[in-house]
């Protein structure tokens, strides 16, 4: 047997030398692969290993760059810009509304709306009652307005607050919560316009008067922009503006604000003294046809709409229909003048006070005996009215009230407008001609009846009236500029004594007016109560404004319930406080400077009784008491 090359090491062999010596002979002994070139080829090998790994991996990592960025990125932007980018609403302001001088009726002032994400907002329950308590709302209310929306990223919490409060509110940091620029209209005439203007709602949009006829052109267009929130939702960088905010245009009225503060008053004034239930009063340039004033009562303020009753945001001169009474008579003398069954010096005796219409009678207050044309307007003969329509056939009378307007809408462009009710003759029955020439079977509003006494006033020329400043509608001949010079004359006589209209007589000035009494309807026929008119124009000699005014069941007990004692004053103290603001001169300089005499004369009297008594005169060379 062959001992091989170094001994065993068996245990208990531990004999150092020997142990060297088969160390030295194990490192000498030949191998069948040197061991360098072993180490060498396996570090190679591994090395190409890991490359390839390594270059597989970056391939693959390249691949999925280029499918998740260029070839299939949408989805993954989406996702991206669903939880950072944001495109936001640019508030825009509403155009202003100013009166015909440039007063501002309607302005928009910038307000912040506080809104929160649902979503992010309950994940910090703990917050809530901060947060309700500088809302000023219940905690739970806030709690229950969250839950119904928890599956929703935006809810409105309080809208159109001042910017201070909304600093306060965002100053707590609440995470979800946010705010945004909203405006909010604000009217500084208040109630003395609201009917004219209306208001907006709580998006500034339009919803009565106005505000609502001509949304389109107040509101503007809002912008966009793309902005970047981080997750409080603050704005941390604008990225792009998709669409610019086109502001609101504004709008100039015809609206004279001074002029309608003094028919609000006047009106506010009436009504409290007569105990009447409402009013309206409507002014008009003659010559234009522009609206100068329209006020109605009850009224509203516009700045807190959701206070009062609903019934008081209708523009009664504009929706409402009664029968006009007396001031129907004027057009009736105009139409038997142009058909020519009557002439001024026309007779008609009233006697003995009524006249049968059908089963029932048309009756005057007094028998005023036998009477001209004129005296049928000054007296205000139902009688007269009735004996002229009868000279006058159905269409005839039917076509001349239809071209002053009555029983369609004016053109003013008003949302609401009423047409009025005015039945054609195939409709009428044996007693309606006779009772619609002094005002009854038919229907108008206020603002129909001042554009037909303007037509008269402006020489027979009827204008479609209009709220906008320059805006006319286009003028129509419906009746002869003489007649209507006739008929202007004739209702002069009516605020003159004798009339029935003294109290609408304005000093310096001859005014042109008609007084209308027309019982209420009821069911079964008519109440014992009671509408007031007086329809005006002044100075007659060339008329600037055509003014209306209706008050609605007066108290008798009070101050009557006749138009010229519950209606007339309202249209001479309105007309007076108009003519010396637009300047317009006096047409009756003898009566004005008769009453500057007599004031004056009034006067001295009363200084030489409180004169001081003058010194006694001292005679020359005598000396004055010491």
């Amino acid at each position: 047997m062959k001992r091989p090359p170094f001994p065993w090491p068996f245990a208990g062999n531990d004999d150092p030398d020997r142990r060297e010596r088969a160390r030295r002979e194990s490192a000498r002994a030949p191998s069948s692969r040197p061991r360098a070139q072993r180490v060498v080829f396996d570090l190679r090998r591994r090395l190409l290993l890991v490359g390839g790994a390594l270059g597989l991996c970056s391939v693959a990592l390249l691949a999925r760059a280029l499918d998740l960025q260029v070839i299939d990125k949408a989805f993954y932007q989406q996702q991206g810009d669903a939880r950072f980018l944001r495109e936001l609403p640019i508030a825009v302001s509403r155009g202003m509304i100013t009166d015909r001088n440039g007063e501002p009726l309607a302005i928009s002032s910038p307000v912040e709306s506080i809104w929160a994400n649902p979503k992010e907002l309950l994940k910090s329950p703990a917050r809530l009652p901060a947060l309700a308590q500088a809302l000023g709302m219940p905690q739970d209310e806030l709690a229950t307005r969250l839950s119904q929306r928890a599956d929703k990223e935006f809810v409105f919490l309080k809208r159109r607050i001042n910017p201070d409060e909304a600093k306060r509110i965002l100053a707590l940091e609440i995470p979800g919560v946010s705010s945004q620029r909203e405006y909010r209209r604000f009217y500084p005439q208040g109630e003395a316009v609201a009917h004219v203007l209306g208001f907006t709602n709580i998006d500034d949009r339009g919803q009565e008067g106005l505000e609502l006829a001509f949304d389109d052109w107040l509101r503007g267009t809002p912008g966009a922009k793309r902005v970047i929130r981080d997750r409080r939702g603050r704005i941390v960088e604008n990225v792009d503006l998709l669409r610019p905010a086109q502001p609101g245009h504004d709008l100039a009225l015809s609206i004279d604000r001074r002029i309608q503060f003094l028919a609000h008053r006047e009106l506010r004034t009436a009504l409290q003294e007569t105990g009447a239930s409402s009013g309206s009063a409507v002014v008009l340039d003659v010559a234009t046809g522009e609206v100068l004033a329209m006020t109605n009562l009850p009224t509203f303020n516009p700045n807190a709409v959701g206070g009062g009753p609903r019934d008081a945001h209708r523009n009664r001169a504009v929706t409402d229909l009664f029968e006009p009474g007396s001031t129907m008579k004027p057009l009736t003398v105009a139409a038997g003048l142009e058909a020519g069954v009557i002439t001024p010096a026309s007779l008609f005796n009233t006697n003995p006070g009524w006249i049968p219409n059908g089963r029932y009678r048309t009756t005057d207050t007094h028998n005023y005996g036998v009477l001209d044309t004129t005296g049928v307007i000054r007296k205000s003969s139902n009688v007269g009215a009735a004996m002229i329509v009868h000279r006058l056939g159905n269409s005839q009378f039917y076509e001349f009230v239809k071209r002053f307007g009555y029983g369609q809408r004016t053109g003013s462009g008003f949302p609401g407008e009423s047409a009025g009710v005015f039945p054609a003759p195939d409709r009428w029955d044996g007693t309606s001609k006779q009772t619609m020439s002094y005002g009854y079977a038919l229907s108008v509003t206020p603002l129909q009846i001042a554009t037909a006494y303007a037509a008269l006033g402006n020489g027979g020329k009827l204008i479609p009236p209009s709220f906008i400043k320059g805006q006319h509608g286009e003028p129509r001949q419906v009746l002869d500029p003489k007649i209507a010079g006739e008929v202007l004359r004739m209702m002069q006589t009516v605020t003159e004594p004798g009339g029935t209209a003294t109290q609408a007589a304005i000093l310096g000035y001859h005014v042109a007016g008609k007084t209308g009494t027309s019982r209420k309807a009821s069911a079964g026929g008519y109440s014992r109560r009671y509408i007031g008119y007086f329809a005006g124009l002044v100075p007659v000699d060339k008329p600037r404004f055509a003014m209306v005014v209706m008050v609605n069941d007066p108290d008798p007990g009070r101050k009557g319930y006749t138009g010229g004692s519950v209606s007339a004053p309202v249209f001479r103290n309105t007309m007076e406080g108009a003519l010396r603001l637009m300047d317009v001169a006096p047409d009756n300089l003898e009566t004005w400077l008769a009453a500057q005499a007599a004031a004056e004369a009034k006067r001295k009297p009363a200084n030489a009784a409180t004169a001081p008594a003058l010194p006694t005169p001292v005679a020359a060379g005598a000396r004055a008491p010491q």
